[in-house]
């Protein structure tokens, strides 16, 4: 793909990379680091117009804005997508799936997506990695202290995790791919920072609505 000119040098800070960009979370986050002046190489599924006008609308995304088609199943396509950057945001993971393959479609997809991240950015030696994850990977723990306050030690159970039903794979691949993450960090010394938030609310900038705030209209509407 044609880059475009960067911005000017003095203003220009770091490059970094945001693994699906259109997403809700990711929208923004790439927005802000627009605004403050990072070099945002984004990641989409589909480089489709419709999809991402948003992106494309942001101040100054003609300058600090680079949209690549990647899959985080596809090694080559995340890997030029993080070459060259300081730091990369790992914020693509599958929600929901085909039902009758969870492990498949969801599991083992945000596994192996956040493996190829991993090692695409220790080949191209990137500083930083923050892996969203989620809080879903740590309160699933029946075994845990109820007056005692979740920190790193809490994982969820996959035990547990079933029992929640159709977020059971969800759940699940948060917990699988944080404790990957931390098991290739402990390997190479990566300096590798996982975020766990609850629910994500707040102002769309995406047409499409998000599976987070679906979750909230359903709760207002009683379902």
């Amino acid at each position: 793909m044609e880059a475009p000119p960067p911005p000017p040098a003095s203003r220009t800070k770091s490059t970094v990379c945001v693994t699906g960009a259109g997403g809700f979370l990711a929208s923004w986050l790439v927005k802000l680091l627009s605004k403050d002046h990072y070099v945002v190489n984004g990641t989409v599924r589909d480089n489709g117009e419709s999809k991402n006008a948003h992106l494309k609308a942001l101040e100054n995304a003609g300058q600090r804005l680079r949209l690549f088609k990647a899959d985080v199943l596809d090694y080559g396509s995340v890997a030029a997508a993080v070459a060259g950057c300081d730091g990369v945001f790992h914020m693509a993971s599958p929600v929901n799936g085909d039902p009758n393959n969870p492990e498949v479609d969801v599991i083992a997809t945000a596994v192996t997506g956040t493996m190829n991240v991993l090692r695409a950015s220790h080949e191209a030696k990137v500083k930083r990695v923050v892996v969203v994850s989620s809080v879903a990977a740590v309160f699933n723990n029946q075994n845990w202290p109820k007056d005692k306050p979740f920190n790193e030690d809490s994982w969820s159970e996959e035990e547990t995790c079933r029992k929640k039903g159709e977020w059971y794979p969800y759940f699940f691949s948060k917990t699988l791919a944080e404790r990957e993450a931390f098991v290739y960090a402990a390997k190479t010394g990566m300096d590798i920072v996982t975020i766990c938030p609850t629910l994500v609310i707040g102002p769309l900038m995406q047409p499409r609505v998000p599976t987070s705030i679906q979750i909230f209209f359903d709760i207002i509407k009683g379902g």
